[in-house]
């Protein structure tokens, strides 16, 4: 292996620690625990929730978050109430 080489995978370790979701709390900062994703998966599937991806217009998009944030409320809300209201009609 070339010296270059070493350098760079030395290079690419320390990077890789800097980067790391833990390292605020090291410079005084309080750090929240990132939620591991299949924990959070486990929690979804224990309240029902089902992930549904969707392709939708920039504007209505731009809506929707409007509408949350006037609400003070998640956008998985948001959307949910209106698909209810959509398909009772």
């Amino acid at each position: 292996m070339k010296k270059t080489d070493l350098e760079k995978l030395n290079f690419l370790k320390i990077q890789s620690k800097v980067n790391q979701p833990g390292s605020a709390a090291q410079f005084g900062k309080q750090a929240a625990k990132p939620t591991d994703k299949r924990e959070q998966r486990k929690l979804d599937q224990a309240q029902g929730l089902v992930p549904f991806a969707v392709k939708l217009n920039f504007d209505l998009v731009k809506q929707v978050q409007a509408l949350a944030q006037e609400r003070n409320i998640g956008l998985n809300e948001v959307v949910a109430e209106l698909l209810k209201k959509g398909l009772n009609n």
